[in-house]
């Protein structure tokens, strides 16, 4: 249990919408295509949680990606090269992500839990200001508008370092970090909460480890489900998680 809770600070896709993270994965693909160079979605899955330029960083530094790359480009890639993919990823996942910005199962009551406590709510994501312009009014239709959101490109140094963390608390006035839980299903957005001391929550199920449709993972047995789990909280437990849920949807249960 975690006692003395004054905000729960939640992360956007795999945790708060789009079970099993799949607009940013369909949109790195997409991306990387118009160069001329063919990833997988689990190429692109890999670095997920971190901002998004960091994360095409990642990926294109690759050696089977830097190598096509290079086949492809006649050079190895450059960071104008990461801008480019950057600036052609941001308006196709602004398009993909609001198309995948539903709910997850659960969540509403979930913070009608929060809200009958008093309990403040905040978000952090790895999408960029232009991208949350196109999620943050789907969203809000249906019901999720938090007090703040701050996105990867708001602040100079992000995941998995602690400033959306800290500028959070700023946002929702509260204190100290004790006091703050983040919620989050990649390993860069839980260590974000762990660089700023914290309390952290991982999501195992609906997140992108897992990478399951609600459809997918209902008609999974209980063997693989219960391996999904098994994965997916140790892959959160070594980032620093403090706990590991399936869904948002059990978190009042942890809070006392």
């Amino acid at each position: 249990m975690i006692s003395g809770v004054k905000a729960v600070v939640f992360d956007w896709a795999g945790t708060m919408v789009d079970f099993g993270s799949f607009a940013p994965m369909k949109s790195f693909v997409a991306a990387f295509d118009a160069f001329g160079v063919e990833v997988t979605l689990e190429e692109a899955r890999g670095p997920m949680g971190l901002p998004k330029r960091v994360h095409i960083q990642t990926m294109i530094h690759q050696p089977r990606i830097a190598t096509l790359w290079q086949q492809q480009h006649g050079a190895a890639p450059k960071d104008a090269d990461i801008d480019a993919i950057l600036a052609r990823f941001e308006p196709i996942n602004a398009r993909v992500a609001a198309d995948h910005a539903d709910l997850i199962p659960g969540a509403l009551d979930m913070l009608a839990a929060l809200d009958q406590r008093g309990i403040k709510v905040g978000s952090t994501t790895g999408y960029t200001r232009l991208i949350m312009q196109s999620v943050l009014p789907v969203a809000a239709a249906q019901g999720y508008a938090p007090l703040n959101c701050v996105c990867s490109d708001d602040l100079l140094i992000g995941r998995p370092g602690p400033l959306g963390m800290y500028q959070s608390m700023v946002d929702l006035g509260v204190f100290p970090a004790s006091a703050v839980v983040k919620v989050d299903d990649t390993a860069p957005g839980i260590a974000e909460g762990v660089a700023a001391g914290c309390p952290t929550v991982g999501i195992a199920l609906s997140g992108n480890h897992v990478g399951l449709t609600v459809e997918a993972l209902a008609a999974a047995s209980a063997a693989d489900l219960a391996d999904y789990r098994a994965s997916a909280t140790k892959m959160l437990k070594d980032a620093g998680a403090d706990f590991v849920i399936d869904t948002v949807a059990d978190l009042p249960a942890l809070l006392g």
